[in-house]
């Protein structure tokens, strides 16, 4: 199918509406607008996606998302057919990238397929369990209620991401500024100490002469060390998208000092929540553990999901399945055992989850208000080496001038 931008005039509201469309032909283009109700007034055909600058700016934020699906949620629980829903929003929508996901999802529909299978055909845009929500909101009738689930889970899950990166965000600021004082000591200070002890005909203590070795290579070889580091950086990431990296990547960050424990709870709060916002909306377990299985984003939890749906799916219970897999908290599955004996599985996962996201919340305010005077140390144990590096070997030649 080809894609085409049109102007089409509503024939309901009278008002000129510019989006995209996907046909066979221009000609085809034309006959569906006219199908949903309006008069082309110009059809064009798009060459090509547009330039990079233009797909970046026009990326899909989670806020759109979460926009898009609370106004598409109210309209069809308004009781308003679900074409003129998806076209209501689509004119209210500002992201021209959405607008075109939009009304090919609006295209789709019309043309006789469910709302989920329209979803489908945009994975990068709609997540599975969005795509699930949906469909059991087709399923039993309740698709409203299941566009107001998934806009609370996407909001949960980027306000939890969101704090992540706002107390990494400090580290990196502060580590940036230590690689600066250590690259401004080395390109303007440490020549000036060589020249010195050049001049007195002294050597250069070892510490001293290290820094200036890396200093002289730096200077005239930057574009070899430059090199050097693409291609460790190239090679890295490329590991990184192995399955061992993969492996190796979701290992470290579930182990690593500090950032571990807060990792390891946003994992279960993530499974968690997406297993409430399931089962609440009459997905069946095993189809739940699947998908929150891919949810989670951590191989390492995956596989412990995995298994524990292999143990259900033979008749274990769902919380003696995760109690033996190390990966998963302890917490997990004594809730859920809890409901498992009361009947209310999904509300115990949602209690769980509630504790997780407030103990990350916790976490991350100690983490923030911690780390500050750490890399403090660290700034001035760095700074003051390479002062010391360079002002005692002076300090040392002025006691040799005085004796």
């Amino acid at each position: 199918m080809k894609k085409f931008s049109y102007e089409a005039r509503d024939q309901a509201t009278n008002k000129v509406v510019k989006a995209t469309l996907q046909a066979d032909s221009e000609a085809a283009a034309a006959r569906l607008l006219v199908k949903q109700g309006f008069v082309p007034l110009t059809i064009k055909e798009q060459m090509g996606d547009g330039s990079f600058l233009s797909r970046f700016t026009g990326r899909i934020s989670t806020k759109d998302k979460v926009v898009f699906t609370r106004q598409l949620a109210t309209l069809i629980g308004a009781g308003l057919p679900l074409s003129q829903s998806l076209h209501t929003v689509l004119e209210q929508t500002e992201n021209k990238q959405l607008q075109s996901v939009i009304q090919e999802i609006a295209s789709n529909v019309e043309g006789g397929k469910a709302l989920s299978d329209s979803f489908a055909k945009h994975p990068k845009v709609f997540s599975e369990v969005f795509i699930s929500l949906i469909a059991a909101g087709e399923l039993s009738g309740t698709l409203d209620e299941s566009l107001q689930r998934v806009a609370n889970q996407q909001e949960k899950d980027a306000a939890i991401v969101s704090k992540i990166k706002g107390a990494l965000t400090y580290p990196l600021i502060v580590l940036v500024v230590i690689f600066g004082v250590m690259a401004f000591m080395l390109f303007t200070v440490v020549p000036q100490v060589e020249t010195l002890y050049e001049d007195l005909n002294k050597e250069l203590p070892i510490l001293t002469f290290i820094m200036v070795s890396v200093a002289a290579f730096l200077a005239n070889y930057w574009w070899l060390a430059i090199i050097i580091v693409a291609v460790a950086v190239y090679f890295f990431v490329q590991y990184l998208g192995t399955e061992s990296g993969i492996t190796f990547k979701d290992n470290f960050k579930v182990k690593v000092p500090l950032f571990g424990k807060m990792f390891q709870k946003l994992y279960m709060a993530r499974f968690a929540r997406t297993g409430q916002t399931l089962l609440s909306t009459g997905v069946s377990m095993l189809d739940m553990l699947k998908i929150t299985g891919r949810a989670v984003n951590n191989t390492v939890i995956q596989k412990s999901i995995d298994r524990a749906a292999d143990k259900v799916q033979g008749g274990k219970a769902l919380s003696s399945a995760l109690e033996v897999e190390d990966s998963i908290s302890p917490l997990v599955p004594q809730m859920i055992k809890i409901g498992e004996q009361s009947g209310k599985i999904d509300e115990m996962m949602g209690k769980v989850a509630q504790v997780y996201e407030d103990e990350l919340d916790e976490q991350i305010r100690t983490i923030s208000t911690a780390i500050e005077p750490v890399l403090m140390v660290i700034l001035a144990v760095v700074a003051g080496g390479m002062v010391g590096a360079i002002l005692l070997p002076i300090y040392g030649l002025v006691n040799g001038i005085n004796i």
